[in-house]
């Protein structure tokens, strides 16, 4: 298993290199950096220009080789460059790294274990109401694009605010200016992650849903579950020992895959709710032309769906013994 974890890890390792530099190099060729200073009145001498894009290491005048060569030098130090205006992409880095993890770890755990849950029973359950109904609201919340059922989540829970009880509040991270204890500050972080989790973690519920029917359904046709349950085993350990376990099988590949979606969708989910995390700099690194920036989220992007990745190898070795003892 050591062995089989240890090749991943240098893949995955390989992977990363070559994400950045790809990321360094279609942000380098597709923005301007040049422009936001341009675009300043009055317009700054050019020589002050190509000064100060040389001191932030994106003067394009400067070798692509060059530039990337000395991005990478101090990046491995741990010194990921200046913004476009001059502050440390470091300290940006740490206070938006947070957010975004606040949010795609929850929304990612409560996804899939629900989706996966949700899957599984249907399976059992075939043409039941209840499968029915799962596959329904599924269906529904998959052909919904992800900002607008933040969008309409938002709604609903204004008019519940306005006119039953106010019970959420969903603008921000926190209520500017609370006052009370740990609990109360707990209380209120909590009730403003609800409804960007919600948001997150309602499409991955209905995607995983339908992925886990669909494993689960082949399992339960399975001469071997068959053979199980044939020989007295209780139906519920059958399923749980011998259906559902290799049903997860493919599932650890999808989830691997299936990150750069949910990681998609937290950046729309943060800019509608007001969060201000890797998602919504991201877009204002762009509008900026802001290259040192846009390189950090996408390093930040390529580690998380890589590890992410890794997970769902360990995941894979412990169900799969043939994985296990390769």
């Amino acid at each position: 298993m050591l062995g089989y974890l240890g090749r991943r890890a240098g893949y995955y390792v390989v992977l990363l290199l070559t994400a950045v530099f790809i990321s360094y190099a279609l942000a380098t060729a597709s923005m301007n950096p040049r422009a936001y200073f341009e675009g300043r009145r009055p317009q700054p001498p050019a020589a002050m220009v190509d000064a100060q894009l040389t001191e932030l290491g994106i003067n394009d005048k400067v070798p692509f080789l060059e530039r990337f060569g000395t991005w990478a030098g101090h990046a491995v130090t741990g010194d990921l460059g200046r913004t476009i205006d001059d502050t440390s992409v470091n300290d940006e880095f740490g206070r938006r790294i947070g957010v975004s993890l606040r949010l795609l770890i929850l929304g990612t755990l409560v996804g899939t274990v629900v989706g996966v849950l949700a899957g599984a029973w249907g399976a059992i359950r075939q043409y039941r109401f209840s499968d029915r109904a799962v596959t329904v609201v599924s269906f529904v919340l998959l052909s919904t694009p992800v900002f607008l059922l933040a969008t309409l989540l938002k709604i609903g829970t204004t008019w519940l605010n306005d006119n039953v009880v106010h019970l959420i509040d969903f603008t921000g991270e926190t209520t500017p200016g609370l006052q009370g204890g740990f609990l109360v500050h707990l209380g209120d972080r909590a009730a403003h992650l609800l409804l960007p989790t919600l948001s997150i973690a309602l499409g991955t519920i209905a995607a995983y849903s339908r992925y886990q029917r669909a494993t689960m359904l082949d399992v339960l046709a399975s001469d071997y579950l068959r053979t199980a349950l044939a020989k007295g085993i209780h139906p519920r350990t059958a399923m749980l020992r011998h259906g559902l376990r290799t049903a997860l099988v493919p599932m650890t590949t999808f989830f691997a895959f299936g990150f750069l979606g949910i990681f998609t969708g937290a950046a729309f989910t943060e800019r509608i709710f007001g969060w201000h995390g890797m998602g919504d700099w991201f877009m204002n690194a762009v509008n900026r032309n802001d290259v040192n920036s846009v390189v950090a989220v996408n390093l930040f992007a390529a580690v998380v769906i890589l590890l992410s990745g890794f997970v769902a190898d360990v995941l894979l070795a412990v169900l799969d013994p043939r994985v296990r003892n390769a």
